[in-house]
């Protein structure tokens, strides 16, 4: 009974992001959470966000695994989904619209569409404020270049 509350209280509980967080960093946190909904986080996903980061935000390779790296630590400390979209916010137009298919580019990179991954990415939309006609069809999009 101790240890837990000593884990609620302790240390390891999770934290709010920072106040200036790269906008960069936030959107590949996003995509990383949505990779980890089905409770795997496999290779071929973060490979999946690594080219993200560099066809979608134009960063060379060392850059994009820089701030992967980053994400990776940043999604287990992200408290919510909310804490992440506000600073994705500060990213422009076209790079918001690159990313509503990224995240439905790493919900497929498994091979599996899952349901939780669907809400997910439905919860993010609404906090990006991008429509169900938007949404639907960036996952359209992203079904027709699934492997």
């Amino acid at each position: 009974m101790t240890n837990f509350f000593s884990r609620l209280f302790g240390k390891s509980r999770p934290i709010a992001p920072e106040r200036n967080l790269d906008p960069h960093e936030a959107a590949a946190a996003l995509l990383i959470e949505a990779a980890l909904i089905d409770g795997v986080y496999a290779n071929i996903e973060s490979d999946m966000i690594a080219e993200i980061l560099v066809t979608s935000f134009g960063m060379d390779a060392a850059t994009a695994d820089a701030t992967l790296k980053k994400a990776e630590a940043l999604s287990e400390q992200a408290v919510d989904a909310h804490a992440l979209t506000r600073h994705v916010k500060g990213l422009d137009q076209s790079e918001r619209v690159s990313l509503k298919e990224a995240l439905y580019d790493v919900s497929f990179a498994d091979g599996e569409a899952c349901k939780f991954e669907e809400a997910y990415i439905r919860h993010v939309s609404s906090l990006l404020h991008i429509d169900d006609a938007h949404r639907t069809a960036a996952r359209r999009r992203a079904e027709l270049n699934r492997p």
